[in-house]
């Protein structure tokens, strides 16, 4: 190092006791001001896609609810782990909010699988008619008491699911016998079953190697997550069964949110709630143009699907799970239906 530099170092550094002083009068000021509670929120999502639309939605309302006593960072595309990785933080106490699901949640309180049954809702305007009745307001409960589990929220619409494979998909018949790819999750393969194909458990990060090498015939999920895995470059018809309307939510440990201050809870339960709204009608706004950009990269839609069909050859999945409690099937469809 020349004496230049030497010099120049000298006259730009600023004395310890001054870099004090000033951090002191920022402080004083208000400019810098440290969260009272910091929360990180992992998922594993692409961050490109709208559920972290939603999430940032969440973290800016309660930010400014709490008027900056909660800071909620947020980590997408796994940068906190796979999906059980960051679950059993979640369990263990750290303070994380995380993306759950149905089939997730009935690892722990079985009844929560009937909401992730295929063409349980018309519209996914009706899960709203779920929340704030004794049969939700029951399981939540279990949740917390048996799993340390606080759900907040779980109106997000994740997507309607479809079918993306070589051929259109219009009827059960046109799907039989197809290897299809389906998640760990006992309602999807079930489901896929039911339809009369053979369901194939991939992970997600696997699918689009699977699809190209032929270890799957076809795949199924929202349009946004077909395309952000770019799975439309190795198949490029795809069918708007909807036989699933996927939903998910907000979680965290149920002792951690029970210690926060009540107005804390409040805030954060609420704004759940409201950034799932917002999420849901995202979805079903924006359909549209996600079929736009499918097509406009060369992938065919098949809108003639009889729905009716598959809803016929899929009822008796709803009979296939002992562990739920009496007439839970019904129940939730007479809330539906009402």
């Amino acid at each position: 190092m020349s004496y230049t530099d030497r010099s120049l170092m000298k006259k730009n550094t600023i004395p310890f006791s001054a870099t004090l002083t000033l951090i002191a009068g920022l402080l004083s000021a208000g400019t810098i001001q440290a969260a009272e509670f910091e929360i990180r929120l992992g998922h594993v999502t692409s961050d490109k896609e709208p559920v972290q639309q939603a999430i940032e939605e969440f973290a800016a309302n309660v930010e400014e609810r709490s008027e900056g006593r909660v800071d909620i960072k947020i980590f997408a595309n796994g940068l906190l782990g796979t999906n059980p990785e960051v679950y059993e933080q979640v369990r263990a106490g750290a303070p994380i909010i995380t993306v759950s699901d149905p089939g997730y949640l009935s690892d722990f309180v079985a009844d929560f699988g009937v909401l992730g049954g295929p063409y349980l809702m018309d519209d996914p305007m009706q899960f709203a008619k779920l929340e704030g009745t004794e049969l939700y307001d029951n399981m939540k409960s279990r949740l917390r008491d048996e799993a340390d589990i606080e759900l907040l929220a779980m109106n997000w619409l994740f997507g309607s699911r479809h079918l993306i494979a070589d051929k259109p998909v219009s009827n059960p018949e046109d799907i039989a016998g197809m290897t299809v790819r389906t998640p760990p999750n006992a309602m999807w393969v079930k489901t896929f079953e039911a339809m009369g194909a053979r369901p194939t458990q991939l992970p997600w990060t696997e699918v689009y190697s699977g699809l190209s090498a032929g270890v799957v015939d076809a795949a199924e999920a929202p349009l946004p997550s077909i395309y952000g895995a770019k799975l439309h470059e190795v198949k490029k018809v795809i069918s708007l069964t909807g036989h699933f309307k996927g939903f998910t939510g907000l979680v965290i440990n149920a002792d951690y949110f029970s210690n926060l201050p009540e107005d804390i809870q409040t805030i954060l339960s609420e704004e759940a709630l409201a950034a799932g709204k917002f999420m849901t009608s995202l979805m079903i706004e924006s359909q549209e143009e996600w079929i736009a950009k499918l097509e406009a990269e060369g992938v065919t839609f098949n809108r003639d699907v009889n729905t009716a069909a598959f809803q016929k050859k899929t009822a008796s999945v709803y009979k296939e799970f002992p562990a739920w409690s009496d007439g839970l099937y019904d129940n939730v469809r007479a809330i539906l239906d009402n």
